[in-house]
């Protein structure tokens, strides 16, 4: 497993982009042999695992002359775009919202599935008594980025019950920073993607008092981004990638434990804190982009109305439905 973060990432292009992914023109596409997958360490995330613990990456991808699959993983959203943007990924898995800003600055991609919706909690310490969402007010909460899924539905949920967001210090910080952080009681709460709510509980150095399906009911979290240029260039091959990708979640939903196994092995953490998480976890895995359409819309004009994106993007900027349709198509 290949970790990229800032400088690092873009130390890698030049490296990564000889590897032939994706070559330049309709003669350099047949030459096309390596898929590169971005991906976060989250429970979120569990279909990508499965699919590459599985082999289905490489397996159902071979007749399209596709002979290595590498997967880079990245701490949130924002810097994994960044990667796309830079030519270094070819897929993400990821946050629906991190795409918006990203294609608003010329990210030539699109949403052609769904990966899961909610799935993320509010952490405090153990011994703190929450009141509700004004007990925010003058405390330090730890959470991804701006343009990340967990800052938009954050500060969405605060001004929703009147919080002025200037009065919160929101401060920007990966799962492992943001953990060790509210351990060491040097920010008072976390918002974060599970399997992190759950370790802090299961640690005993935080306790869940907030679901996000609750902050904003049935809310799009994760999604499949793919590369515009693969699209046009190759879209049996983006096919077979939505259709590996539907067969992994159908997995989830029917071998929630055995699922929970290999996102273990992957996540570097017990078997048992991963089924924890995701039995305490209000994530629902899905797959249809269809079904997150009202939701990117609603995500585009929150980046537009809070300065995080120069134009207001439309679903049709955000997602392309019609290879999924197909791969489904009776």
């Amino acid at each position: 497993m290949k970790k990229i973060f800032g400088i690092i990432a873009s130390i890698l292009i030049a490296s990564t982009l000889l590897l032939g992914c994706v070559g330049q023109g309709t003669d350099d596409t047949k030459k096309m042999t390596e898929l590169r997958i971005g991906y976060q360490p989250s429970t979120h995330q569990i279909a990508e695992m499965i699919a590459m613990e599985k082999g289905w990456w490489l397996n159902d991808l071979k007749k399209y002359g596709i002979e290595k699959v590498t997967d880079y993983e990245f701490p949130s959203g924002p810097p994994e775009m960044q990667a796309m943007l830079g030519g270094q990924i070819d897929i993400a898995y990821v946050g629906a919202t991190p795409p918006i800003p990203a294609i608003d600055q010329g990210l030539d991609a699109k949403i052609v599935a769904a990966a899961q919706t909610q799935g993320s909690d509010i952490s405090i310490w153990p011994e703190s008594n929450y009141t509700g969402p004004s007990f925010f007010i003058g405390k330090k909460i730890g959470t991804f980025p701006p343009g990340s899924i967990q800052d938009m539905v954050l500060k969405k949920w605060l001004m929703d019950n009147g919080i002025d967001v200037s009065k919160v210090d929101i401060k920007a910080m990966g799962p492992g920073d943001a953990t060790t952080a509210l351990t060491a009681k040097q920010i008072d709460a976390v918002f974060l993607p599970h399997p992190s709510p759950a370790l802090l509980e299961i640690n005993g150095n935080g306790k869940s008092v907030v679901e996000s399906g609750e902050m904003w009911p049935g809310h799009a979290c994760c999604v499949l981004l793919v590369s515009g240029k693969l699209m046009r260039e190759n879209p049996e091959l983006v096919k077979e990638i939505i259709n590996i990708h539907i067969k992994a979640t159908e997995y989830i939903n029917e071998n929630p434990e055995e699922s929970a196994e290999i996102a273990s092995r992957k996540l570097g953490l017990s078997k048992e804190v991963v089924e924890y998480s995701m039995k305490n976890s209000d994530t629902t895995y899905i797959h249809n982009p269809n079904d997150i359409i009202s939701y990117m819309e609603a995500y585009a004009k929150e980046h537009y109305d809070l300065g995080y994106t120069k134009n207001l993007l439309t679903a049709k900027d955000l997602i392309d439905t019609k290879l999924y349709d197909e791969v489904t198509k009776k």
